[in-house]
Parts: structure tokens; sequence; C-alpha cells
């Protein structure tokens, strides 16, 4: 049996997370070893030099960095280290560390790569929990997972690390973001990392109308109104132990925001009809295309629902803050068609890709790829291809060139659906306030959402 310089057995296979620890203090590097959760392996770094330093960096995790690794407190020499270490592997984790808690020394960590601080001496629950945090992000980046957040562009990776960050945090979760920018796969994602075997309960309360609202969240008993001829849990309780998400949360009427409001504070369901009350451990997780301060303002949404749910909060940018993402997605979504059609993507199609608004979002994106997967007549998908499917409003909205050989009634009927879709996006799938906006009739414009397979939501028709 060998042992290597480090301390530990060689020849046993390595932990699946390692986390690389620079601090001169050897009695720290000890009570770390003690703290450290199962599945992770601590690796020091003091005194090796850069070379050896950043090869063990690429091995790990995660690294813990002491700000001051001599007695001169005056000097920080942790900071060239996260400096140096975020620079050769920019997806590794760092945490600073110090017992000197000057604000200016915990920001010029944060600036040199840092994503957390902590004050020395580190607790052991404190420490498991970051480390559990950086698992959950570690976790999110796999390709192994069900469910997955498509693209490692910058705004994506933020995503990722506040997705991760609510790991294990219970009380409502709040998602902002357009239509179609992934709402439900953050949800999803955030419910996935506590566990899949807890209840996972989806419901679009666009759908849910006002008079039913009682009885599908809360249940009812036998007998408590005409048709009630068996008990009927509602989703609340089938939630239980589990999470319930909540899309179009803007949605939700003034009468029935106050009775989820009242269930958000208690944690109590009372069937309609029923005399009991029971506790339902869930966690809500809601979802709007909207911004609610301002229906708040507006008086169309409680400003103390608003204050509950947003608690904990977590916003999805727009794919065109995202195009560093639209190689990967458009990969991922043509993909999905093989083996039936087995497409590749040509770097003028990317150009092409990333040369359009994306009024639709994710979704949209799909869409187009779906209709490229389709309509593409090589094994290539090409810059042309793209531009028939995406071809360039009067007004601008997208960007190439005219395809004339679609004929003039394919083409005014694309642009059409385009305005159709801005519309739809300008007043946040407001059919009324649409029709209003760009001249026509809510029954014309529910005739054009039909025939041009527009969906709430931004969803690009065939």
């Amino acid at each position: 049996m060998s042992t290597d310089t480090r301390g530990h057995d060689s020849s046993k296979p390595a932990p699946r997370l390692q986390l690389l620890v620079v601090d001169d203090d050897d009695l720290v590097i000890a009570s770390l070893r003690t703290l450290l959760p199962a599945g992770w392996h601590l690796v020091p770094g003091f005194g090796c030099d850069n070379s050896e330093l950043e090869k063990r960096a690429l091995s790990c995790s995660a690294a813990l960095i002491d700000m001051h690794l001599s007695r001169n407190l005056e000097q920080a020499e942790g900071l060239a280290i996260l400096h140096t270490l975020h620079h050769i592997h920019p997806t590794l984790e760092l945490i600073a560390m110090s017992g000197d808690l000057d604000r200016s020394l915990m920001e010029r960590g944060l600036k040199a790569g840092a994503t957390r601080f902590l004050a020395k001496p580190i607790g052991r629950d404190e420490l498991r929990l970051t480390l559990e945090k950086i698992e959950a992000l570690i976790d999110l980046r796999s390709r192994s997972k069900p469910i997955q957040w498509i693209g490692g562009g910058v705004e994506s990776q933020k995503v990722l690390k506040k997705i991760a960050d609510l790991k294990g945090e219970r009380g409502p979760i709040l998602i902002e973001g357009e239509s179609g920018t992934g709402k439900e796969v953050a949800a999803q994602l955030i419910h996935q990392q506590d566990g899949t075997n807890r209840p996972f309960v989806t419901v679009n309360l666009g759908a849910v109308p006002e008079t039913v609202f009682e009885s599908e969240f809360f249940g009812h008993v036998r007998g408590a109104f005409t048709g009630a001829d068996q008990n009927k849990p509602g989703l609340i309780e089938l939630a239980s132990g589990g999470d319930l998400f909540l899309d179009e949360i803007e949605a939700l009427p003034l009468g029935s925001q106050a009775k989820l409001l009242r269930f958000l504070e208690s944690g109590e369901v009372r069937r309609v009809g029923g005399r009991d009350t029971v506790k339902a451990p869930v966690r809500v997780i809601a979802a709007t295309n909207r911004k609610l301060s301002e229906m708040v303002h507006q008086k169309e949404f409680r400003e103390d629902l608003l204050w509950r749910l947003q608690g904990k909060h977590l916003v999805l940018p727009p794919l065109r803050d995202r195009l560093d993402d639209i190689g990967d997605l458009a990969r991922a979504f043509l993909a999905l068609e093989s083996p039936r059609r087995n497409k590749s993507l040509a770097d003028d199609a990317l150009a092409a890709l990333s040369a359009h608004t994306w009024p639709g979002n994710v979704r949209e994106l799909k869409r187009t790829c779906e209709q490229l997967s389709l309509y593409s007549p090589l094994p290539i998908v090409r810059a042309d291809d793209v531009r028939q499917v995406l071809p360039a409003s009067i007004a601008g909205f997208s960007t190439g060139k005219l395809n004339l050989t679609l004929g003039l009634s394919e083409l005014v009927a694309r642009f059409e659906a385009q305005i159709v879709r801005e519309a739809l996006k300008a007043s946040d799938d407001d059919a009324d306030r649409a029709s209003e906006l760009i001249g026509i009739s809510r029954s014309s414009l529910y005739k054009k959402m039909k025939d041009y397979g527009i969906e709430r939501g931004g969803g690009a028709g065939t």
C-alpha cells in the first residue's frame, strides 16, 4: 500500500468531490478534515508552487482560500490566489475565508473571483451548508439528470448558481421571466435537487376559473355542493411533502389571492364543506411573466401576497441576453428529432439564429428547430434554411433577407403572424390589450392565433 505526499491512501479511488484548502494553519486544516461531509475529501494547497497549486485545483470541485497566509494582516496574499485560480478554472467554486471581516477585504475577495466569503472559525453547519449548495450546482451542470438547463453561457451559469442556492430552502419561491424563458424547467430543477421521490404538482392558474379555485386547491367533502358526491383532496394536499408549482400566478383573481395568502401564512388546509383543518407541508413555487410590482400599483395583485412570495426570488433572462447558449439549445432541439432526421448545424446557420431577436424566447427557438429539422433539405442546416423559417419582417422584428420564392401570400402571412406574436408579448399575453394594441377585435386575434398556430407565451407556429 502506498501513500502520496498529501497523506492519503493513493490505492483507493478518489472521492467524488474534492475541496482544495489553502491555509497556513495546520490546526485549521485538521479541523476542516473532521468537519467535511461524506463524499468530500480535503486537498491541502498551502506551500505549493503555482504550477502544483493550479494542477491540484483542476481536480477539485471547490477551493477554500484563506486571505492571510502570513502573520502580517496588512497583506492579503489569498487575493492573488483567488484571481489566478479563477482565471485558469472559471467553473471552480472559490470560497474566501478570513478572521478579518473588513468590508473592503470581503468585496475585493468577490471581485477576485470568490462566490462566497466565510468568517473564521468556520462551523460545521456553515461549512456543510456551503458545500451542499456547491454540490447542488455541480449536479445541475451534469448532463445525466432527467431535467436539464441547456446552455453554459455566463447568464445561464448565474441562473444555475441561484437555483443551487435554493436547495433545501423552505418557504415560497417566485420565478419571474418573459414567456418561453424556461420557468417550468427552473421549477422542476429546484424540485429535482431536493429529491425526485417527493410530489411535484403543476397547475396553470390561467386555466382555473375563480368559481372552482377553492375546491381545486383545498378539496371538498361529500355533500359540500351540488355534484360533490365524494370526498376529494385538493391540489395542496396532493403536493403535501413536496412542491406545488403555480404557473401564471398573475392570473389569480384578488379573491383567490387572499385564500392562497391565508394558506401560505398558516400552512393549513380545510376542505370546502369540512370542519377540520390539516397541516400540509408544501413548498409553493410560483411563476409569472408579468412584473407583479406593477400589478400591485394597478390594484391587480395583493402587495402582501407579493411580499410573501418573493422572499426567495429567481429572475430568468430572455434568450436575447443568452446568445452564447443558442448553439447548445439549437443542437439539443435538433437532436430531439433524431434518429428520424439527423441534422447538424452549420456555422452560418448559427450566426443567422443568433441574429434573430427571439420574442418568443427558448420556446420559439424550439419551434424553429422543429421546422428546420423538417424542411432543411440537407443533413446540414444552413443560413438559407434559417432565413426561410425566420424571414426578415418589414418592421424589423427579425433580421436577414426576404426569401421571395415563398411568394407574397406566405410572406404576408408570416409577417402578420409576427405582428400577433409581438402584440401578445408587448401585452404580457393579455388578449384584450393585444387586440386593442393592433386595432382588431378579440375574436379576430384568437382566429389569427389559431390560423398561425400561436400559443399564449410567444409560441411560434408552423
